[in-house]
Order: C-alpha cells, then structure tokens, then sequence
C-alpha cells in the first residue's frame, strides 16, 4: 500500500518559498523558452525575448511598487550583501559621513562596509538586548549624507513598522520583507533587496534608486560597482543573471495577479497575527521580540523548557513542517512565513503547537 503523501510547508528563512506555480512555469522555461528550441538558461540574454522578460520585470516593480518617474530599477547580481559596500561607494565620500542604525547582524556587516568609504556614525543599537527591538527616538543629524536602516531582521524577527521621519535621504536593506507590504518609495533614495525571500531565487539583487542621489562622489567608481553604469546600460552592463531575473518576473506577476502588494500586505498580516497569538496564548511558548515590532516575515519563538526543543521540531517534521530551527545566535525556532506561505501551512503549525501543549503542558 501507498503511504499518503504529507503535504510540505516551507518554513525556511531563505532561500525561501516561491509560488508553485511560478515554479511550474519556472521549470518549463528550463527545459524550453518561448519556442525557441533552447532552454532560458542557453539564451542570449542580448536577444529579444529575455529583453521583454527584463523589460516586463523592471515594469511590475515600478507599478506594484508605485516608483516615481525619478528613479531607476536595477536588476544585479552580487546579492545584497555586495550592496553593503556599493550603495556607500556611490553615495558617501570621504569628506561625508553617514548615520547607520544597529539591529542585526545584517545591519553589522552593512556598518563595517560603510565605513571603508566615509566616516559612519551608528546612532542607535538594539545590540544591548541581543537585537530584541528596533531602537526609537534617537536624533538625527541633518548633515548626514544618509541614514540606513534594515528593514526587517531575520535572524532576530523585528522589522520596522514604519520609517524614522527625517529631512536625511534614507537607505535601506529591504531584502527580507520587499513586497510584503506597502511602502512609500519617495521616502528613500536607495533600496536594495535581495530576491530570495519575496521577490525570486537567490542570484539577482532588486534596486531602485533615484537618479539625483548619483554622481556626487569624488572618488574614482569601478565600473561594475557604479550604479550609472548598470542605469545605461538597463542592467545589462554585463552578464545578467538570467533565470534569477526571469523567475522575479513570473513571481512579480504572481502578485500582480493577487492583487498586488496591499492585498498581500493583508494576507501577511493574517498569517502573522495567528501564529504571534498562538504564541501568547500556548502556555509552553513565547517570544522574546519587542511587541511592537515583532516582524510579519520572521516569526522568533522559544519554549519555556529548552530540553523539548528536539521533541517539537521533530513533530514539527512529522506534520510536514521544514526550516524552523532558529538561527544559531538565538536558538529556538523562527517560522518564516513569506508571501508564498499559505494561511494553511500557519495553521498546520499552529496545530502542532497546539497538540504540542496537550501532551507536555
């Protein structure tokens, strides 16, 4: 006899979960593109139809995103950890200096790129507390070329719920939580996102950038690292990466295709308060997150008795659950729960939280 099939939920913190279907369409073009006889991957990313898919990706983000006419959309490689040196390449000089903010290890390692190019200033850290909350009420000098912040914080599960109010031109990593919920593009001057949450696989970087923030560094840019370089030539500079790019793009009509990025926003938010309410009400769980800024994409959790840790993720498991160890920093677990993830796959594990109590509450 057949064993039935458990279904899988993909819990993973990233690379993540894209829609089936994106990934139906995704494997067909792998194996043929367009009638073309030849697999996406084996195409000139010169010829015509992948400058449609570039062309119609580039598209969607402006509309799903509202970018105004004044900036520009890159599609590049490198991810966004390349970004941590290259947006204070473009934007700071030696003679500027920057304001960063501290919540996480991504956040970290941006600071410590950022000061290669310009003197930086961290003016304010939730490090004191092991990154348990988004730091508030700190001052902002107007004289800072940029302020950066990381939007969402995986590792740690916070996210800002909205953006500090300042005349300062804002930078930020939105790798983890681009098109999870609306935003007001106009508030920034830079936004980089790797795709291996929200957006794609792992291979393409999303940025958009306005046009006036460029060209006001002395310092010699190599060219790969220049953003005018990557704006004229329509991210074509070099090599693309072609099926990172063209998976976004069937992925960015996915959300064009449920309604767009409000429509998802509340969709996350439904996923998001089930499981944090399951969290307060479970007797044997709870999250060391600040509640007013516990992230809807990375949702931290710990149990009370941390010698049940294996016994949970190995129901978890059973129940079809993957990817909910916790990174190694805090331990515990984190449910990753980007758009792709269904309300179902929350409530899978809600349950098994659930049964969870039953047995060892």
């Amino acid at each position: 006899l057949k064993k039935n099939k458990i279904m899988k939920y993909n819990f993973y913190a990233g690379p993540a979960i894209l829609p089936k279907e994106v990934m139906k369409e995704a494997a067909e073009a792998v194996i043929e593109f367009k009638g073309m006889g030849f697999s996406l991957l084996e195409i000139s990313h010169r010829s015509k139809e992948f400058i449609a898919v570039m062309d119609e990706a580039v598209a969607l983000v402006k509309e799903l995103l509202h970018v105004p006419d004044d900036y520009e959309v890159l599609f590049l490689g490198g991810g966004a950890s390349l970004q941590f040196a290259m947006a204070p390449m473009n934007l700071l000089d030696e003679s500027m200096k920057a304001a960063y903010t501290d919540t996480g290890t991504w956040a970290s390692k941006a600071i410590k790129d950022g000061k290669l190019y310009g003197k930086v200033d961290v003016i304010a850290s939730s490090k004191d507390a092991n990154y348990s909350y988004i730091p508030k009420g700190y001052e902002i000098d107007p004289s800072y070329r940029y302020l950066h912040v990381t939007s969402n914080n995986t590792i740690f599960g916070t996210q800002y719920k909205s953006f500090p109010a300042t005349d300062v031109p804002l930078v930020s990593d939105m790798s983890s939580d681009i098109f999870s919920r609306t935003i007001d593009v106009s508030q920034f001057d830079l936004i980089y996102a790797g795709a291996q949450k929200n957006m794609g696989p792992a291979g393409t970087t999303l940025v958009i950038v306005k046009k006036s923030a460029l060209g006001k560094v002395n310092r010699p840019i190599p060219a790969m690292m220049d953003y005018l370089n990557h704006i004229e030539a329509g991210s074509m500079y070099n090599t693309p990466p072609v099926f990172p790019v063209f998976v976004s793009m069937l992925t960015l009509r996915w959300m064009k295709k449920n309604g767009g990025v409000s429509a998802i926003q509340k969709k996350n938010e439904e996923k998001a308060d089930a499981l944090y309410n399951e969290i307060k009400r479970n007797s044997l769980f709870y999250t060391p997150t600040a509640l007013e800024d516990r992230s809807n994409m990375n949702v931290c959790f710990l149990l009370h008795n941390k010698e049940k840790e294996k016994q949970f993720l190995d129901e978890c498991k059973i129940a079809g659950c993957a990817g909910l160890e916790g990174h190694r920093s805090v331990g515990g677990f984190r449910a990753s729960i980007y758009n792709a993830m269904t309300l179902e796959g929350v409530n899978v594990l809600i349950d098994v939280m659930k049964d969870f109590e039953k047995l060892n509450g």
